[in-house]
């Protein structure tokens, strides 16, 4: 399956949930249903993943947890908020 391909059945599970679930629920609720949605085309999917931080000498293993990992080539990040602020979005 190319990127395209992925991108867009993820986009299309998006829009699923929000068209069934609508707005105001808390992010738990809308990445269950993402993940169901996402299963059901038959792709993999890995919730709530926990991510190690190297630090110096140290691993910091429960750092970071990862909401949805999609084919093991996408990594999303479920919000439910009012509005995206700057500190949502990933700087490369």
């Amino acid at each position: 399956m190319t990127e395209n391909e992925l991108s867009y059945k993820i986009i299309g599970a998006a829009i699923e949930v929000h068209k069934n679930l609508g707005v105001g629920l808390l992010e738990n609720a809308y990445e269950t249903a993402l993940a169901y949605e996402l299963k059901i085309l038959g792709l993999d999917v890995k919730q709530q993943v926990s991510f190690p931080l190297r630090y110096k000498e140290i691993t910091v293993e429960n750092a970071y947890r990862i909401d949805l990992i999609i084919e093991n080539k996408v990594i999303m990040e479920v919000k439910s908020v009012l509005e995206l602020n700057p500190v949502f979005y990933s700087r490369f």
